[in-house]
């Protein structure tokens, strides 16, 4: 199945959400009251109001330039607003590529590290794995099994271990192995925040001592829990500078535009998108194909 075919099911039921409403407002004339009925679409999809602000905005000065005279002519300029807000330039260097994966516990952290690293070895990469949630030993088991699926090296030690040196260790071992690809699991747990933070910046502080060119931070949100996902940004962004988002179980919510807020309120882009269960089910992001698919354009 083609990779905008996934995203376009993925996203079905947020499109299906906004396309009906669309349906059920649209006139040619496009008064107040119609911007205010779509502001409310646009926000029950969990877009936020800063967002929606700004794409009414757009839809405005669209109409009054071009005219709007079709609701696919609405959802055309719809995409291109949500596209628009939804881009980042990448800015990349050559070398080894090191990814900390944070997020709370439940999110899909551990699956979509798995689905990541089999994305990147399909590319020809040499990819490990470090197994630094020492704090669950189901972290530790589930990450061998998916390491296992995806047919990448895994560095890990036993329960309680320093998460730090977990990371040291996986750092090493990379190094030694020149892989191209060094993906981290963390811990999730945030009822002791400050002592999270800590874990967190000291792995951070770790990673930052073997200057690698191109270190990320991720944080996986699970789509389906809306704007509770913009409050563990606040946190995780707080420890350690976030770089960006992946977005898990797009395909069980109607509200999937909560990446719009995410990317207006932070400025993080998103990399991935799971829209189901099977290993290849975590798609790379692409604004303008998601933009169409959440307005029900193929």
């Amino acid at each position: 199945m083609g990779f905008f075919k996934k995203l376009f099911g993925g996203v079905a039921k947020t499109a299906t959400a906004i396309t009906s409403s669309i349906s059920q407002i649209f006139t040619k004339d496009l008064t107040e009251e119609f911007y205010d009925d779509l502001m409310a679409v646009l926000l029950s999809a969990d877009m936020g109001m800063e967002a929606v602000e700004e794409i009414v905005s757009d839809i405005k000065r669209v109409a009054k330039k071009d005219g709007i005279k079709t609701e696919e002519a609405l959802k055309e300029a719809l995409a291109e607003s949500i596209a628009n807000i939804l881009s980042t330039e990448e800015v990349k260097t050559q070398g080894q590529e090191v990814v900390m994966v944070v997020g709370v516990n439940g999110v899909g952290k551990t699956t979509s590290i798995g689905k990541m690293a089999n994305y990147f070895r399909e590319q020809k990469k040499n990819v490990l794995i470090v197994a630094a949630d020492t704090f669950r030993a189901a972290a530790t088991e589930q990450l061998d099994t998916w390491a296992e699926r995806a047919k990448v090296r895994i560095v890990k030690q036993t329960q309680g271990a320093d998460p730090a040196s977990v990371v040291f260790d996986g750092m090493t071992s990379a190094a030694a192995k020149k892989d191209d690809i060094v993906i981290i699991d963390t811990a999730g747990r945030l009822h002791n925040k400050e002592h999270l933070i800590k874990e967190l910046a000291k792995m951070d502080r770790v990673v930052d001592r073997f200057e690698v060119p191109n270190y990320k931070k991720y944080i996986v949100l699970d789509a389906t829990t809306g704007q509770n996902a913009i409050n563990q940004v606040d946190v995780f962004n707080e420890a350690i500078d976030l770089d960006g988002v992946i977005l898990t179980k797009l395909d069980g919510t109607a509200k999937g535009g909560v990446i719009v807020a995410i990317k207006k309120q932070f400025d993080l882009p998103v990399l991935f998108v799971g829209v189901g269960e099977k290993i290849d089910d975590l798609l790379p992001f692409d604004p303008k194909d998601f933009a169409r698919a959440i307005v029900g354009l193929k």
